[in-house]
């Protein structure tokens, strides 16, 4: 008999590497590009651990479970020491996982989505469409004085052209910076919606005009869409265990309903970053990054299961 608390900590308590399956999860347990508190390497643990309270992991909006199609590879290998040996390292150990998996990745600090951004931008051999849920515009030119850090990477991505600009669309930006951060994406052609305009936007019909234009741009070049949701876009009345927590930001049900809604897209991966469980408080951080990747799990699952002849 199998206890839930008791289960070793894979993501659903899924058996490592079972065979024919079609998702994959992976940890990246790399925080030295934080700007302030420390903690996001133990994101992965955390979340893996909260999801084990998902029990069968059926999907009451879905009504499937991805158990029985998903992996968990356990934790990629990672340099504590300069996020250029980081990066080094992931693009290693990425590609075997990418030609074998859909993969949800577990950060982690956000400066590792560079690193992924690069492995998909060669798998699929396009710049990709993004949808980016974030409290922060992450375009600054340099981190602190350095040239990288989790505070850059989509000013790094659009230079690089791993991503295409306008099929980039920001949800929940609230922090502090200057004009040319903050509207970078938008200045490049791309989309923001601020935490300010998702406000009084909690049931479908009222998030309805931001979901059409959220299709619209992720969709409309056809190019392959890639998902990064740092767990700070969520105000820190749901998620205070991250290291740069912003209020005034969204609420879980705000970000589940799009997540919900577009599940029918052709997405090639996701992560959720920034999970901090040292500051977490009764979990709440955690069972939210849980929750978050599950139903995208669940909604790529049951899409697959209708694909599947």
């Amino acid at each position: 008999m199998a206890f839930a608390f008791m289960s070793q900590n894979r993501f659903l308590a899924v058996p490592h590497n079972q065979n024919d399956t079609v998702f994959g999860i992976a940890g990246v347990p790399y925080d030295g590009a934080v700007t302030n508190r420390p903690g996001a390497r133990f994101g992965p643990e955390a979340i893996r651990r909260a999801s084990q309270m998902l029990c069968d992991g059926t999907h009451p909006y879905f009504d499937v479970s991805p158990f029985e199609c998903l992996t968990d590879v356990g934790d990629l290998m990672m340099p504590n020491t300069t996020i250029e040996g980081m990066r080094a390292s992931l693009a290693e150990q990425i590609p075997e996982l990418l030609a074998q998996y859909h993969m949800c990745w577990l950060g982690g600090d956000h400066s590792i989505t560079l690193g992924l951004l690069r492995a998909y931008r060669t798998w699929t051999g396009r710049p990709l469409a993004v949808l980016h849920f974030d409290a922060h515009c992450d375009t600054w030119e340099d981190h602190f004085g350095e040239p990288s850090g989790h505070g850059t990477w989509v000013y790094e991505a659009i230079q690089e052209g791993l991503v295409d600009a306008e099929s980039f669309v920001q949800i929940g930006i609230r922090s502090a910076g200057v004009r040319e951060a903050r509207e970078y994406v938008k200045d490049q052609g791309g989309t923001i919606f601020t935490a300010r305009d998702m406000r009084g936007l909690e049931t479908l019909g009222e998030l309805e005009p931001v979901l059409k234009t959220v299709r619209e741009k992720l969709t409309a070049k056809g190019l392959p869409l890639y998902l990064t949701i740092d767990i700070d876009h969520l105000d820190p009345a749901f998620a205070p265990g991250t290291g740069t927590p912003e209020p005034a930001g969204m609420s879980t049900n705000q970000t589940f309903t799009i997540l919900e809604q577009t599940a029918d897209l052709p997405w090639v991966g996701m992560d959720c970053v920034e999970v901090a469980p040292a500051y977490d408080h009764a979990e709440l951080t955690s069972n939210a990054a849980a929750q978050i990747v599950w139903t995208y799990l669940a909604g790529q699952t049951k899409k697959h299961l209708n694909q599947t002849p």
